[in-house]
């Protein structure tokens, strides 16, 4: 099977041909900022089911709090992604590259804080302890490929999860995630 073929619109920062549901919590990167760092995360909601629109509703300020005893914990918050890839491997983009999406909170890689400012953020539709699909792997690794494509700066950025930006406070996309799967599909040496 060849590798799915995904690009992106350096100038707009948005994939070409993929569904999107424009989030408002986002905003302009610092000056002179340039992304060089991939972040991946895990989201089901509520926890645990798939397929069902409330990711969207989310990222759009639009969970309605009653319909859900876990949504009553989260409705007011204001986040977003980049990008989310569903169980079928479906891509679903929320916010343009260009500009820094809500996914991080407090966090920092390396030394730097504020990961939001430089990274990019993936949502994968999962869990932290179900396996996340074929498809989801594969479409991830199109999607890293069409960044690098598109932002020279993220050819060798490193990939990480939202837990080594925020330990203690986040685990996904958990320890089921196979970074060595997404590696094989990069051709990536690991590191």
């Amino acid at each position: 099977m060849s590798p799915r073929i995904v690009i992106v619109d350096a100038t707009t920062g948005w994939l070409e041909g993929v569904r999107r549901v424009e989030s408002p919590n986002s905003d302009e990167r610092p000056p002179g900022t340039d992304l060089d760092l991939i972040v991946v995360h895990g989201i089901s909601l509520p926890p645990g089911r798939y397929g069902e629109g409330w990711i969207d509703r989310f990222f759009c300020n639009e969970l309605p709090a009653a319909a859900d005893p876990y949504f009553a914990t989260i409705a007011d918050m204001k986040v977003s992604a980049h990008v989310l890839v569903g169980r079928d491997g479906a891509l679903t983009q929320y916010v343009s590259f260009n500009r820094r999406a809500w996914h991080a909170g407090r966090s920092s890689y390396c030394g730097r804080t504020a990961c939001n400012d430089f990274s990019v953020g993936i949502e994968l539709e999962g869990t932290d302890d179900s396996p996340y699909t074929r498809a989801q792997y594969e479409s991830l690794a199109a999607v890293v490929r069409a960044l690098r494509s598109a932002y020279p700066s993220l050819r060798g950025a490193d990939i990480v999860g939202h837990s080594d930006i925020a330990p203690g406070r986040k685990s996904d996309p958990g320890a089921v995630f196979d970074w060595s799967a997404l590696r094989d599909l990069l051709g990536d040496a690991p590191t």
